[in-house]
């Protein structure tokens, strides 16, 4: 079963508002889809998230060209190969072995997000070619698997608690968990949000992602000012080029557990988190980096270290690793409000996962489940 062609289509959708988080502005959702087709007439579909899609989009055309003929079921020779393009090899300035010269360091980020969505279209290849959903193929079980909703972004004007209506009206839906932005306001001002928003909440599950909006002695002081409303963890609480040594000490000075990982690009960066941040929850995104295989590859080392596994969005596809991991499978994301995300709630997918009642129904359909609409993509195609 060869790879015969790799395509990508490159769609954004534009948000009915701008909303804000700690740090970046959102006018639109965009997203690459790669369509991978074997000799024998499989299509497998992965995605892609994140910034400069554009050029993930050239990067996939290149890779594309490379893995031609390869066998679609190989997906971890095929990562290997592709992910090698990275550093340098013998004579691999001299392309003698038929393959690129190293590519260039400052396009990482997006060189590991063209090889997810190459290497998440091939797990879909998988469980169609084997006529078995993702997750059997990895070993789990059609449990319902619990969902968390995430709002609060800031939207211009809005009181600094209206997102006290918006993740109550979650609850109401019958999410049992929301997670709130913040970092964008003062510190005072954030306390007073998370305090309102628990009291709206009861009981339910509330976590904080915090953008990276703190350096340490800043998100110490957030913290403690902030444990003793109860929530399930501070994510992203640290500024980016803080690392698992200052991770460390935060998690020494709360009680509240940390969770990081939705922007590591690899097993090496995510296993130093894992073995000495402190973190609790790893967070882990296919569509941004490295894809299902690497992916697996996280979780497992998190499961040895007693960490639990509650991936960033896409919960039609993450929702397959959470489910073979019942003992560290924790949670998996969504975002509760439609306009927020038009292409979940908008129609990018003609059939897929379903969250009903705060909790996230697998289906048997073979691959990842889900089909696309791709009236959908040519509406909103980027050319």
């Amino acid at each position: 079963m060869k790879i015969k062609t790799v395509k990508s289509h490159l769609i954004s959708v534009p948000l009915t508002v701008k909303t804000w988080t700690a740090q970046e502005a959102f006018s639109d959702v965009s997203c690459l889809l790669v369509e991978i087709e074997t000799d024998n007439g499989l299509q497998g579909i992965g995605q892609v998230a994140g910034p400069n899609l554009t050029l993930v989009r050239d990067y996939v055309q290149l890779f594309g060209d490379i893995i031609k003929s390869m066998d679609a079921r190989s997906s971890t020779v095929v990562w290997e190969k592709l992910f090698s393009l990275t550093s340098p090899r013998p004579y691999g300035a001299d392309a003698i072995d038929s393959l690129p010269p190293p590519l260039a360091r400052t396009d990482r980020l997006q060189i590991t997000a063209a090889i997810g969505g190459i290497d998440n279209a091939l797990w879909d290849i998988k469980g169609k070619a084997s006529n078995m959903p993702v997750f059997r193929l990895l070993g789990g079980e059609a449990s319902t698997i619990p969902v968390y909703a995430t709002g609060g972004y800031l939207k211009k004007g809005a009181p600094i608690t209206a997102c006290v209506g918006e993740l109550k009206a979650f609850i109401d839906q019958g999410y049992t968990a929301v997670k709130l932005k913040v970092g964008h306001h003062t510190m005072e001002e954030e306390v007073e949000r998370v305090s309102a928003t628990r009291d709206a909440i009861g009981d339910a599950m509330l976590m904080l992602d915090m953008n990276a909006c703190y350096d340490l002695n800043e998100c110490i002081r957030f913290a403690k000012a902030v444990e003793p409303f109860n929530l399930t963890w501070l994510e992203e609480p640290l500024h980016w080029y803080l690392q698992p040594a200052d991770f460390a000490k935060l998690a020494e000075a709360t009680s509240i557990p940390l969770a990081h990982g939705e922007r590591l690009y690899d097993r090496f960066t995510a296993r130093d988190f894992i073995e000495n941040g402190g973190i609790k929850f790893i967070q882990m995104d296919s569509t941004r980096h490295s894809g299902i295989t690497e992916h697996l590859r996280i979780a497992h080392m998190a499961e040895q270290n007693g960490i639990f596994i509650a991936p960033h969005l896409a919960p039609e596809m993450h929702g397959h690793l959470v489910s073979a991991f019942p003992r560290a499978g924790f949670i998996a994301e969504s975002h509760g409000e439609p306009d927020r995300n038009p292409l979940w709630h908008g129609g990018l997918f003609a059939k897929k996962a379903e969250i009903k009642d705060g909790y996230l129904h697998l289906n048997e359909s073979a691959g990842f489940g889900y089909d696309i609409n791709w009236d959908f993509v040519d509406k909103y195609r980027v050319n």
